[in-house]
């Protein structure tokens, strides 16, 4: 008989306990100051503990978010800090803490849809969670990144600012930006302290963060970007360093092209290494596409807590009336059919008896929520069936962006 564990927010005084178990789980260990960078941005009543006789063995959390949708922003559960220890696995306790945690979102009825960037792919679909969106580390060889004659890197200048005199600026660059950048999240005051925050055992073997911050001809900041610089050597001893960016952020106009000239300049650099968008337009600029490369994976991962609210919640590309037949075996009270309507800015979404037009499950309907995955992709693959004939092409069509969602947090910086 499978053994049950006690599950329930953690407490002040659990928060270390807790914390370097799930580390542990994850093969890491946190040292005191890290555990104090992590408690400043963890909400303990988002919290979940498992425990056996007392002590942590497992554990999940979420922050309370605002995600930039197609044409919209909604409340998302930032779905953070989940492990299991390694002795107590596979004994249910992950699914039980999925459970209480997409209920508990559920119940507070306020988030419609919760995401993650999972550490394995392979564990989260069976939750109902779909992969929503693509990126890759992109490297690119400073050497071959020549730009094209006539890019336009405009009249404002770059400047190197300390982190903490540049953070009204990056703020109210970020601000400008983010709700109308699908995949980005809002970042409140809490995050930005975490993102800047720069002790030595935050920078992975590189330099101090620095930034460079472009300004226009009015003072008014345009963009940015975080780097780090990482002293590396070859196989024969010889200097390879590179540039790790670990944020560029840019209103539109030729501040982009300008800060990737400046990265593309700094001396005594081999590689610049950032992680990128699916669609990430700097080898559009240079004369050779292939000095910067890329490996996609998948990235954000998207879970439909209610499903009326969340298709209701963004805006659709053209004109939709469509009824989906949703299954959703981990979360019933999704399991359905919903009448999806769009016009412009009237969009709804009513449970209905109406006979299906496309059968799908809540992870399909994850995977596309963003726009980049698509619909007719996954009826290739099997996963959604076409009832009505013209309605899968219609719906894909709707559902698309006009750019690949991205989550800007980065690899080193796991926000959810």
């Amino acid at each position: 008989m499978q053994q049950t564990y006690e599950l329930r927010p953690i407490t002040e005084d659990e928060f270390p306990a807790w914390a370097r178990a799930i580390a542990n789980s994850n093969g890491e260990d946190l040292t005191d100051a890290q555990l104090a960078d992590e408690r400043a941005v963890i909400e303990l009543d988002r919290t979940i503990g498992a425990f056996d006789d007392g002590e942590p063995v497992g554990g999940a959390a979420a922050y309370t978010r605002r995600l930039a949708v197609p044409g919209a922003s909604l409340p998302v559960a930032g779905v953070t800090w989940v492990g299991v220890a390694p002795t107590h696995r596979r004994q249910g306790i992950l699914t039980a803490m999925m459970r209480m945690q997409l209920a508990d979102v559920h119940e507070r009825g306020v988030e419609p849809i919760a995401a993650l960037r999972p550490s394995e792919a392979a564990i989260y679909g069976r939750y109902g969670y779909g992969p929503a969106s693509r990126g890759g580390q992109l490297r690119g060889e400073k050497r071959s990144m020549a730009f094209r004659p006539g890019t336009d890197f405009g009249s404002g200048t770059i400047r190197l600012v300390a982190c903490d005199r540049a953070r009204p600026q990056l703020e109210r660059v970020y601000e400008q930006l983010w709700s109308g950048a699908v995949g980005w999240p809002d970042r409140a005051q809490r995050f930005w302290t975490s993102r800047l925050r720069d002790e030595p055992h935050n920078r992975g073997g590189g330099t101090a963060l620095r930034c460079a911050v472009h300004v226009e001809g009015d003072g008014t900041a345009s963009g940015y970007a975080l780097y780090r610089v990482r002293d590396e050597r070859d196989a024969l001893g010889g200097a390879s360093s590179t540039v790790q960016v670990v944020e560029l952020a840019t209103v539109p106009g030729p501040a982009y092209a300008a800060l990737w000239r400046f990265l593309a300049g700094i001396d005594l650099v081999r590689w610049i290494d950032c992680e990128a968008a699916a669609d990430e337009p700097l080898a559009h600029l240079l004369t050779e596409p292939r000095a910067v490369r890329s490996s996609e994976v998948d990235r954000l991962w998207v879970r439909l807590v209610d499903v009326g609210p969340a298709l209701a919640g963004r805006r659709y590309a053209t004109p939709l009336d469509v009824v989906l037949e949703v299954d959703d075996e981990f979360c019933p009270w999704n399991a359905g059919r919903f009448r999806l309507q769009a016009s412009d800015d009237a969009v709804s979404c009513e449970r209905t008896t109406d006979p299906a037009d496309l059968l799908l499950s809540v992870a399909e309907l994850g995977a596309v929520f963003l726009g980049g995955t698509t619909l007719a992709s996954l009826e290739a693959a099997g996963l959604v069936r076409e009832l009505r004939p013209g309605a899968l092409t219609r719906a894909t069509t709707a559902f698309r962006g006009d750019r690949e969602p991205f989550y800007p947090g980065g690899a080193a910086f796991p926000e959810f």
